[in-house]
């Protein structure tokens, strides 16, 4: 049988044809690879370079992958936190003509990291909570969208940093399935799937002395269960409220907003002695805060991140002497986020230097910066400003936390 190579991008059949294929992944030579840190898996992985790209490759039987591809595909399509799926390649022979394992091809996630490589320092436990809530929200997300996972682990899962939170994304789809709707029993399998998996592997931790000595790895297994149960009811849950106290139900929504969820279709019932009027949030849909910063400035962020730029775009606004809401001679909020945007936030992010800013976006780093002007206006007691605080943070910060911010190919 002929390589095949089955890809989402017309350019990336060409590059993939460059890669060692005749050769099994772990025996490819080290010139093709690249050395980021990789998680636990049944299968083999590897990351390499395909071009420009930075992919990872995982050898698997054909079936198994080409399902997985287009679960990921339709991940993507739903806006799931997931890999992106770019290449199935078949047919894979060695030198002597035997048949090699098929591969699936996704884009290495910039600026992630798998649960173990985070582990090699220990974790402090508030850091583990805010692990616990980014797969909280990530499983609740894929429920949502009707996708039962059906092996929620830590392993199967990358973490990149978000505004002092993280971001999870789902690493490995093969046990996956995707419904119009998933059943409380099917929510329920996953979830316990998730509470055993995790407090298997923390005990693994725990055992090779890389736990906090104050975690219990049963308890944080435990925990991811009522975290998902506590957002879980708050976005599905139905609300009955007094009749004519409609401004109930926009503080639901706006509630909703703060958790970083839309609410894009709802249903109204009155009750027929016009009593009540029941309230049902029907769609939810995450990212809030991403879609309102991407319209207004372009700009693709996570969603603790764009909640803390719209906050400081916000800001800014207020002192710009054409901003005036609601006046229809004044600038319009997006020519104003714009001019914020080339004014204010890239200039701020290129003062840091790119060989200092190890695995960070720019998202991320301006955040770092606003992070530093609280804590030094704090500690003068009035507001430093922006400058100054760049310019401590790249003497008194940054030459000190290199460690941390080092590249990730390092």
């Amino acid at each position: 049988m002929a390589l095949q190579i089955s890809a989402t991008n017309p350019e990336h059949p060409a590059l993939l044809l460059e890669l060692p294929w005749q050769t099994p992944l772990e025996e490819w030579p080290e010139e093709y690879l690249v050395p980021l840190p990789r998680g636990i898996s049944r299968h083999v992985v590897r990351y390499a370079r395909a071009g420009d790209e930075v992919i990872a490759v995982k050898e698997l039987a054909e079936r198994p992958a080409l399902r997985e591809y287009q679960l990921l595909r339709d991940l993507d399509r739903l806006a799931i936190p997931a890999v992106d799926a770019l290449a199935v390649v078949t047919g894979r022979t060695d030198a002597a003509g035997e048949a090699l394992e098929p591969v699936l091809v996704t884009r290495h996630l910039g600026g992630s990291l798998p649960y173990r490589s985070m582990f090699e320092t220990t974790l402090r436990p508030a850091t583990m909570h805010r692990l616990m809530d980014a797969l909280a929200v990530l499983l609740v997300r894929l429920h949502l969208a009707g996708f039962a996972w059906g092996d929620c682990s830590l392993s199967n899962t990358l973490f990149r940093r978000d505004a002092g939170a993280y971001a999870a994304y789902l690493v490995d789809a093969e046990t996956g399935d995707l419904h119009p709707r998933l059943s409380d029993g099917q929510r329920d399998y996953d979830l316990d799937l998730a509470r055993v998996n995790i407090s298997g592997e923390l005990l693994d931790l725990e055992a090779s002395g890389a736990l906090h000595p104050s975690v219990d790895p049963v308890d944080f297994g435990t925990e991811i269960c009522a975290r998902y149960r506590t957002l879980w009811q708050e976005l599905t849950r139905t609300s009955v409220y007094p009749a004519g106290k409609y401004h109930y139900i926009e503080r639901r929504i706006r509630r909703l907003n703060d958790l970083g969820f839309d609410v894009a279709e709802m249903q109204i019932e009155h009750a027929s002695n016009g009593d009540t009027v029941t309230f049902v949030p029907k769609v939810v849909d995450a990212g809030h805060h991403q879609r309102q910063l991407l319209r207004l400035t372009g700009l693709d962020t996570e969603e603790n991140q764009a909640r803390r730029l719209l906050n400081d775009l916000e800001s800014w606004m207020a002192t710009q002497d054409d901003y005036a809401p609601g006046d229809p001679l004044g600038a319009r909020p997006e020519v104003l986020a714009h001019r914020w945007v080339r004014e204010v936030f890239r200039p701020t992010v290129r003062a840091v230097p790119v060989e200092l800013r190890g695995a960070m976006d720019p998202a991320e780093i301006y955040h770092e910066l606003l992070e530093h002007r609280w804590y030094l206006s704090e500690r003068a007691q009035h507001d430093i400003g922006l400058d100054t605080a760049v310019e401590d943070y790249l003497t008194s910060i940054l030459p000190g936390a290199r460690e941390t911010l080092r590249p990730a190919t390092e």
